[in-house]
């Protein structure tokens, strides 16, 4: 048993002072406010928000960080270089990048990701022996790091509407949906039994690179339970090609396919209309924003506002790792609004910290993101009396703070990191230089 006192907490949508929360197991126990700390108590000194949920990675995309915008460019040749990154891992080299990657979310307050996962084979597309190697690589890094992962196992079958995988992709797909629905099993299958705290989830590319008939299958037979998730609408080209090749948006094909539920995250989410915001809304499905990555890649603005009128969660991810902070994705949620309205507060501080935590809980397909009985420990302290935050209404710190006024980082209730440093790992620039150094 553990007991945590904190000053201040974020206690379902708001503030509470005097908090104290115990934990047994690495879940909550008991949560209580208006106390006083006792001697048996951890202090913790700051603002105490829920561990944050990031709910879209590609941990590999972290490699072209500080490396894209030289000759500008748009998201297709961006892609380009990231293709030829993916050609250069194996199993050792993804597990390094991978660990440093998950230190670097770690010590900045994310506690739970969902890493959306294709690079199965090796480059020539044999799969390895013994399999899953890329996918075990993936699950150590988690461990190492002790982040909650959520391993998103990925179809992706073509290169466009009716059109074969290129050269840079063939370690990416498999022969066919009763392929991947088969190996998706397998490695279910053995995640259970040497790896039972990862989740292991399913993803669909994106409309483009599952062909029709895959995604039918798909919609008839992947486990209902599981999470699933897809690249929705990330650009224009996708929209158009979608409606030429099946007269359909990419929201109309997903829900003719059987795969428009609950259970769906669509990512991006950015080029939208107003019958696929209102079909997202109906089904109650979680919208993952990444708007870091969205302004790093000139995607555009998503409808966030419109989706959550009309019913859908919205969570936040980090993407392409442009950068890595929990904090600024939730603003630049807000931000994004206010420049596409040019009105402030289209999002309140509540909405912006549910983003961050509690609302990427289906996405992860696990109970995160709450200070709350029954739900893990997993905590993030933020300073509040930083050159960032001095002076801050405590309920109003995300929209002032960074990842660097983060001091304490706790997943079920074991610290994780400590003022920008992993507690195990140690510095995180010199984890992913080293991951990084050929």
């Amino acid at each position: 048993m553990t007991s945590f006192w904190a000053p201040r907490a974020w206690i379902g949508d708001a503030v509470a002072d005097g908090v104290r929360v115990t934990a047994s197991e690495g879940l909550i126990t008991s949560v209580e406010t208006e106390t006083v700390p006792d001697t048996a108590d951890e202090r913790l000194r700051g603002l105490v928000l829920p561990g944050a949920v990031n709910a879209h990675s590609h941990a590999f995309h972290r490699l072209l960080r500080g490396r894209t915008h030289g000759d500008g460019g748009s998201f297709w040749t961006w892609r380009e270089l990231m293709y030829r990154e993916a050609g250069r891992l194996d199993p050792a080299s993804y597990e390094r990048v991978a660990t440093g990657v998950y230190a670097e979310m770690v010590a900045a307050g994310w506690t739970t990701v969902a890493e959306f996962h294709y690079m199965h084979h090796a480059p020539d597309a044999r799969p390895y022996d013994p399999p899953h190697a890329m996918e075990r690589a993936l699950a150590r890094a988690a461990r190492a790091s002790g982040i909650r992962l959520t391993l998103l196992d990925t179809c992706y079958l073509s290169s466009g509407f009716g059109a074969p995988l290129e050269a840079a992709q063939r370690r990416f797909g498999d022969t066919d949906a009763a392929t991947w629905l088969a190996r998706l099993a397998a490695l279910r299958d053995v995640f259970a039994a040497e790896h039972p705290e990862v989740v292991v989830g399913a993803a669909v590319h994106s409309v483009r690179a599952v062909p029709v008939e895959a995604l039918e299958r798909i919609g008839a037979e992947l486990d209902p339970a599981i999470p699933l998730h897809v690249h929705l609408s990330e650009q224009p080209g996708e929209n158009a090609a979608c409606l030429e090749a099946t007269g359909l948006t990419p929201t109309g094909l997903l829900a003719r396919s059987g795969l428009l539920s609950s259970r769906l995250s669509a990512v991006h989410a950015t080029h939208l209309t107003d019958d696929d915001v209102a079909a997202l809304g109906d089904a109650r499905a979680t919208i993952v924003m990444c708007p870091t990555t969205e302004a790093d890649l000139g995607d555009g603005v998503g409808p966030a506002r419109r989706l959550a009128d009309a019913g859908a969660r919205l969570a936040l991810g980090t993407d392409q790792h442009a950068v890595v902070d929990p904090l600024l994705e939730a603003r630049a949620l807000e931000h994004g609004e206010r420049l596409a309205s040019g009105r402030r507060g289209r999002f309140s501080p509540a909405e912006l910290v549910a983003a961050l935590t509690r609302g990427g809980a289906a996405a992860v397909g696990r109970p995160v993101g709450r200070i709350a009985v029954g739900e893990p420990c997993d905590l993030l302290v933020v300073d509040e009396t930083s050159a960032r935050t001095v002076g801050s209404d405590p309920g109003q710190l995300v929209l002032s703070a960074t990842a660097h006024d983060v001091t304490r980082v706790i997943i079920g209730g074991h610290e994780r990191a400590v003022g920008g440093a992993h507690a195990t790992l140690g510095d995180v620039g010199d984890l992913l230089r080293k991951a990084m150094t050929p």
